[in-house]
């Protein structure tokens, strides 16, 4: 891991890095040393590391929890270099899509893919993130909607340091078998009129985690239009699990 510059602004230490071919963000509480539990925060399809949701996300959870926060590029986003694969699929989807057939579908499997790679990127992102004085090997939480649930609920199954999830915007088709390992706690967020994740989808995504403590969060509104005041209760969510 190697840093590449860092910033202190109104209590918040942000640190950019690269683990190998991997871009990353670390924030931080400044001048903070020790333990502390640590979130990592997967971004939307189209977005990356540093998209003004993941920020603010970020700022909150490290000045109102006093938690560490970790995003990085996935593949074909933000910092990274072009994948000729994951085009070419992108591409073919969007031709697919023009001649009338069903998103979700589409978007299962491109999640499926990209998640194989993204798994044990995240992993050894945390390995070298605890390591670190200021982090330390406290308990760790995830976040992400839409492709970031598509590759988190893949990613959470396989991770035993995750102890909390939100998850949400997301869809049995890609994630049912790798939902049904998960057990720790889980906030489900659902866009009741999702134009891209049939509700249905989402319903029986929420249905498959096998957590004892599992919530629902539906709201109306298109797959974009995710309530501000959503951030509120998953400060609260993570506080309650992660100390």
């Amino acid at each position: 891991m190697r840093f590449s510059s860092a910033t202190s602004s109104d209590g918040v230490c942000e640190q950019l890095f690269t683990l190998g071919e991997i871009p990353g963000v670390l924030w931080t509480p400044e001048g903070s040393s020790g333990a502390r539990p640590l979130i990592l925060v997967g971004h939307g399809g189209g977005q990356h590391k540093k998209a003004r949701g993941i920020v603010a996300r970020a700022r909150r959870f490290v000045t109102e929890c006093g938690f560490g926060v970790v995003a990085v590029d996935v593949p074909g986003h933000g910092d990274r270099p072009k994948d000729e694969e994951y085009d070419r699929i992108a591409t073919e989807n969007q031709a697919r899509v023009a001649a009338g057939e069903e998103l979700a579908p589409m978007i299962a499997g491109f999640q499926a893919l990209v998640a194989r790679q993204t798994v044990p990127e995240w992993q050894a992102v945390l390995d070298e993130v605890q390591q670190l004085e200021h982090v330390g090997a406290g308990p760790v939480g995830y976040w992400g909607v839409s492709l970031g649930c598509g590759l988190g609920v893949p990613f959470v199954a396989a991770e035993p340091r995750v102890r909390a999830a939100v998850l949400g915007l997301g869809g049995a088709l890609a994630s049912a078998d790798a939902a049904a390992r998960i057990t720790v706690p889980v906030e489900f967020l659902l866009q009741w009129d999702d134009e891209r994740v049939p509700r249905a989808q989402g319903l029986a995504l929420f249905d498959a985690f096998a957590s004892a403590e599992k919530t629902l969060h539906a709201n109306p509104g298109k797959h974009g239009e995710l309530p501000a005041f959503e951030l509120d209760s998953t400060l609260r969510f993570f506080a309650r699990h992660l100390g």
